[in-house]
């Protein structure tokens, strides 16, 4: 887990991604101990308060389950929670991007959904990054 102490984004909000991460990748199951705030702020060389504060974010998601002397854990569902809100806010972000990619280079849609396709087909037929 890192934390990029020059990027515009809260070091809470980064650490909350960093443990959805984790669960995203299978690193936490639904169901372990999530890492405490004292060994996030030791680790991450961060307040403990920033680091709290990033774990009740995903608390408040429903992702982490507080449990009364015991030690938080990940949320039944909660991978597949993620990975739903995932695909639904970088597909949209990445699609509205390239409407508007296309509408300045005066694409039409018939066009870019072609393309889409295209790409879409080769990386299925690669299994693997599309760059490739």
């Amino acid at each position: 887990m890192r934390i990029d102490f020059n990027n515009l984004k809260p070091i809470y909000i980064q650490v909350a991604e960093a443990i959805e991460d984790d669960i995203i990748v299978g690193k936490l199951l639904e169901g372990d101990a999530v890492y405490s705030q004292l060994t996030l702020s030791k680790e991450l060389k961060i307040n403990p308060a920033t680091a709290a504060k990033g774990i009740n974010q995903l608390v408040s998601k429903g992702i982490l389950q507080k449990q009364r002397g015991l030690s938080m854990t990940v949320a039944l569902g909660a991978k597949d929670r993620l990975l739903d809100e995932r695909r639904d806010t970088e597909i949209y972000k990445l699609a509205e991007s390239l409407v508007n990619a296309a509408v300045k280079v005066n694409l039409s849609e018939d066009i870019v959904i072609k393309k889409v396709s295209e790409l879409f087909n080769t990386g299925k037929n690669k299994e693997g990054d599309l760059d490739e």
